[in-house]
């Protein structure tokens, strides 16, 4: 073969979750929309707020060249400003700086600059399972390996003990995910805490230095619990963010990589994180929607859908007698299969347009995922099919 073959490998495997978003597509075409219950895919059924169209709108008038012209690489200073200042005011003076922020295409593209910035071949990266799939993407694609450390199957927050044991003298970094996709956990501070205190005794003990990778696209969706601010816990803490989910903009990929000025090796990861963006070619996010962000920096993420989505689902599946983690925040409920092989369970649920997400790639056997960021409608009208489901294991 005259390709690469790795990039050939994980196009020819793709996505779970959106090859059963695709197949759901396909048969809403078939069958009807309202015959097929799809909760595959993470895509917010909430509209952007008022806000992001006016932003467009007035973004639209400026000249042509103006509006359409290469921003430096890391963003616009205007708005890596504005950025910086909603993040000083809601997490205090030592959040960030214009300087800190790197401007990116969405969070995929804030995690591999930050995975390829971090890691030299050969080095470990830390996931908590069950985890977002594509961090092992990600991760490999940037030489290091990726290391699952399953968390407390009780409460899902982090297993802090499995993550020291899991630490080596390779590793470089532990990925953390509040709210977490595919659960919904909100990590506490005091879970945090205990991680912080694990990852610098382990540094000291090792001689090394590790980061905290904090992924949190889903930091506004949340249903009264509060999510911590990393850095103020872990110093060596990068953060990853996207708009997608809280201002409803997953098409438009915009986002960012925060370095705090806090962080010690601050000037250094700075620079790492430039010339990955460099060489992955992210450079120059997307300039319109880099001043839309600029005009809606405070805006607020409406969770009233998915709150009032998240009552519907949990208390049909309860009713049902489905056991699942109530989720703090996100908008992903998560379900124990009615049977260990949760690949079986969902082949099941298909044969009733039932389409949840198995847990096996999420690296955690014997879960689905539930994404209820979809119309309410979908959530009433498919209690029956999930009672015959469930009637299926009597």
């Amino acid at each position: 073969m005259s390709i690469n073959e790795t990039m050939y490998a994980y196009g020819a495997a793709k996505s779970s979750i959106r090859e059963i978003a695709a197949y759901g597509a396909r048969r809403k075409a078939e069958i009807g929309e309202q015959n097929v219950f799809d909760f595959s895919i993470g895509n917010p059924s909430v509209p952007a707020p008022p806000q992001v169209r006016a932003a467009i709108e007035q973004a639209a008038a400026l000249p042509p060249v103006e509006l359409h012209s290469y921003t430096p690489a890391n963003g616009l200073p205007f708005v890596r400003s504005a950025v910086a200042d909603s993040l000083v005011r809601r997490f205090g003076p030592n959040a960030a700086n214009a300087d800190d922020l790197y401007l990116t295409c969405g969070a995929a593209a804030s995690l591999s600059i930050t995975f390829h910035a971090l890691c030299v071949p050969g080095d470990e990266v830390i996931v908590i399972s069950p985890y977002f799939p594509e961090y092992r993407v990600w991760i490999e694609c940037a030489g290091a390996k990726c290391v699952e450390v399953l968390a407390d199957q009780k409460t899902f927050q982090v297993d802090v003990e499995a993550v020291g044991e899991a630490i080596t003298s390779r590793t470089k970094a532990v990925v953390i995910n509040s709210p977490n996709n595919p659960v919904g956990a909100i990590y506490t501070r005091e879970c945090l805490e205990a991680l912080a205190t694990v990852l610098r005794d382990r540094e000291q003990e090792l001689g090394t230095t590790i980061y905290l990778v904090s992924d949190e696209p889903y930091r506004e969706i949340t249903y009264g619990a509060k999510v911590p601010w990393v850095p103020a816990i872990y110093d060596r803490t990068i953060v990853c963010y996207s708009y997608s989910k809280s201002l409803s903009l997953p098409g438009e990929r915009i986002g960012w990589v925060l370095v705090p000025p806090t962080n010690p090796d601050h000037d250094e990861l700075i620079c790492a994180i430039a010339g990955s963006g460099r060489v992955l070619g992210f450079v120059c996010a997307p300039a319109l929607f880099q001043r839309v962000i600029a005009a809606c920096v405070d805006v607020p993420a409406d969770v009233a859908a998915y709150a009032e989505n998240r009552q519907a689902l949990t208390d049909g599946l309860g009713r049902l007698g489905y056991t699942y983690i109530e989720p703090d925040g996100a908008f992903y409920l998560w379900v124990k299969s009615l049977e260990p092989d949760a690949n079986a369970f969902c082949e099941r649920a298909r044969e009733l347009e039932l389409l949840p997400v198995a847990s096996d790639g999420f690296g955690c056997p014997g879960w689905v995922r539930v994404s209820y960021c979809v119309s309410h409608d979908t959530i009433v009208n498919s209690m029956a099919a999930w009672a015959k489901l469930a009637e299926s294991y009597a």
